[in-house]
């Protein structure tokens, strides 16, 4: 009988220890006697709590070269795919567009960047700072209209260089994911989604599209921004289109600038990470996958369990997070994301380069005053749709990974509306009496070329077109 006691209480002194061993443990990576204040911006404070956190979130600041074929760190995103040269003449995206640096840095590249590409002022920062939703409240209209470097100089001085905060995705006091930008909240109302009644899984992708979303920029009538909203009003819960997308911009005459070959005002499509992923098509959005489980895997810290705080892509870590469900090697996983680009990649190139030409025809046209102006209209419409949705897959991320079905549903019509532009403004040239430009893929490298590229170009274009376009011919 003694013994069976004996044996029970040194049972639970062992159970016991374990969890005083634990709660110590736990205690090494989360100190719960510090406090953080609601409204603090500075991660580095979050970090005195969670340093486990904050050392993941600090390796954002590292570089990293040669993991895609497409994107990486700081590289130039116009010349490997020089018909964006022509496609984007007339507007900021032209002068300079690079591939970012990272979330901590994504201020210091606005700030680093060609002023030209800050001409819709102060609306600039909504995603860039934390601070932007306190700007907006505190500065009303003026935030959206007034100049980039005004608004920018109302963000506390020490924090004028600071990339994304804790404070964007989280709640001081309880650590719970939380949404911090006007624009995702009004987005999800007008698709029908509360958005205070989401569960957990769906915020670890919401808050990643609070910014990883395509956004239009409304104007005045002396071009000035007077807000910013994302375009889903014509869109359902797993179903933000690129139809849905382009009929708002159209009907509510979202168009931000003027393009210099159709001579024609246009709209403009951002980085439509989450739309193109949850759209119909997405194998892992339709698994219930978020936005985390693959770009903030867990990892282990000591005897902490934690997802990591470097959002990046999974190609950088040896597909680490892919491996969490897929049992084939690494090796195998990178080959299927590099075969699915590859694809993706050709009809974009295919469709950018049908959209350059009917460019360069339409712009040919338009200098004949001869030439009929119904056929040139229905070219500069046909145009108009097939460059919003040639930019739905060139600015986003994953060059169609994230949804290749949709990517590749939208490309090939946007090449169909493309050749139909030039097909229409070449007749009215022909029944102008004028014989058309002749064009192929080299005749417009060569016009890229000596258009933007030449030594004495004002513009500071300076990288060297590519011999050959990315396709898979080559």
């Amino acid at each position: 009988m003694f013994k069976r006691f004996y044996g029970i209480y040194a049972l639970a002194f062992l159970i016991l220890g374990l969890f005083a061993s634990a709660c110590t443990q736990r205690a090494e990576g989360i100190d719960a006697s510090i406090i953080i204040p609601e409204g603090e911006k500075d991660p580095a404070v979050w970090g005195k709590k969670y340093p486990n956190h904050y050392d993941s979130y600090l390796k954002n600041n590292e570089r990293t070269k040669g993991y895609s074929r497409y994107r990486n760190d700081n590289e130039d995103r116009l010349s490997p795919w020089p018909f964006q040269f022509l496609l984007f003449d007339g507007w900021g995206m032209a002068v300079e567009y690079n591939e970012p640096n990272g979330h901590t840095d994504m201020l210091k590249d606005q700030l680093l960047i060609d002023a030209a590409r800050r001409k819709a002022g102060g609306v600039c920062l909504t995603c860039k700072s934390p601070y932007a939703p306190i700007l907006r409240e505190k500065m009303g209209v003026d935030y959206f209209r007034k100049p980039y470097e005004e608004v920018h100089a109302q963000i506390p001085k020490e924090h004028q260089k600071q990339g994304v905060s804790c404070a964007d995705c989280h709640d001081p006091k309880t650590m719970d994911l939380r949404l911090s930008r006007w624009t995702i909240k009004e987005a999800l109302k007008a698709i029908g989604k509360d958005p205070d009644r989401l569960t957990r899984q769906e915020l670890r992708s919401l808050v990643c599209a609070q910014c990883h979303v395509t956004y239009s920029i409304p104007k005045d009538k002396d071009g000035k921004s007077v807000y910013v909203k994302f375009p889903w009003a014509n869109s359902k819960w797993g179903n933000i289109n690129i139809e849905g997308v382009i009929k708002q911009i159209k009907d509510e005459n979202l168009r931000e600038w003027k393009h210099k070959l159709t001579d024609q005002k246009m709209g403009h499509i951002r980085h439509p990470e989450f739309e193109l992923f949850s759209s119909p098509g997405s194998v892992h959005w339709a698994a219930g996958v978020a936005c985390a489980d693959c770009h903030m895997p867990y990892e282990r810290v000591g005897s902490e369990k934690m997802s990591s705080h470097r959002w990046e892509s999974p190609l950088k870590k040896n597909m680490k997070a892919c491996m969490q469900c897929h049992n084939q090697s690494s090796e195998w996983l990178k080959e299927q994301v590099f075969n699915i680009q590859d694809r993706v990649n050709h009809m974009f190139t295919k469709a950018g380069y049908a959209l350059a030409s009917a460019a360069l025809m339409i712009e040919a046209a338009e200098k004949n005053p001869k030439v009929d102006k119904a056929l040139v209209k229905k070219s500069k419409g046909l145009y108009e749709e097939a460059y919003y949705r040639n930019t739905w897959i060139g600015a986003e991320n994953s060059m169609g990974f994230h949804n290749p079905p949709e990517a590749l549903r939208v490309l090939g019509d946007a090449l169909d509306q493309g050749r139909q532009a030039e097909i229409f403004a070449r007749d009215a040239i022909l029944k102008a009496g004028a014989m058309p430009p002749e064009l192929d893929i080299a005749r417009i490298d060569k016009i890229v070329s000596e258009r933007y590229l030449s030594k004495d170009n004002k513009t500071g274009f300076k990288k060297n077109v590519p011999k050959k376009a990315r396709l898979l011919s080559n």
